[in-house]
């Protein structure tokens, strides 16, 4: 009788693949990060500008939005879960059936105690590094914005607002 044989994942890539759908799990510099749940106060922050903020877009037929889970393959070695993402027009064509594959164009990640610091460092650097044209980090209990924008390659702070979110890049503004 013939025994099939699993072969383990080669790469951290293909460890990432293996994990079901709808795990929230991130290939964060080639480490496989798993945190918690978000808390309550992040969900509810984050419901308030996934709804306006989509909203927006399909009023204006600007492009999408997604909200997580949802797969970003930036590159081999980072596939993140952003809150939540808007792909232009121009760069729906980077949206695959197991998600989009190249940068967004813009994200916004909210602040939680157990990814603070990914989403402070690591990610912003990547984010950075791929090209993501506007970037903004919540933090979803005093709902403080810290707005990043690229420019030349690398991000400049723009505004800290409260409870505001001020794109330049679709030229809206969301309250929350």
């Amino acid at each position: 009788m013939h025994q099939a044989t699993i072969k383990p994942p080669r790469t951290m890539l293909e460890s990432f693949k293996s994990y079901p759908e709808g795990t929230l799990v991130q290939l964060i510099n080639n480490q496989i990060i798993m945190p918690a749940a978000p808390l309550d106060i992040h969900q509810l922050v984050l419901g308030d500008i996934f709804l306006e903020l989509t909203m927006f877009v399909k009023k204006n037929n600007l492009g999408q939005t997604r909200v997580a889970l949802y797969d970003v393959f930036l590159s081999n070695r980072s596939v993140f879960q952003p809150d939540l993402c808007f792909i232009a027009n121009e760069n729906l064509h980077k949206i695959e059936k197991n998600g989009l594959h190249g940068a967004p164009d813009l994200v916004i990640e909210l602040l939680s105690p157990g990814t603070s610091k990914y989403e402070l460092d690591d990610k912003k650097d990547a984010y950075e590094r791929f090209e993501v044209k506007e970037y903004f980090i919540v933090e979803p209990a005093t709902k403080r914005t810290e707005h990043f924008w690229l420019v030349n390659g690398e991000f400049e702070k723009q505004d800290s607002t409260v409870g505001i979110i001020n794109s330049k890049l679709i030229d809206c503004q969301i309250t929350f």
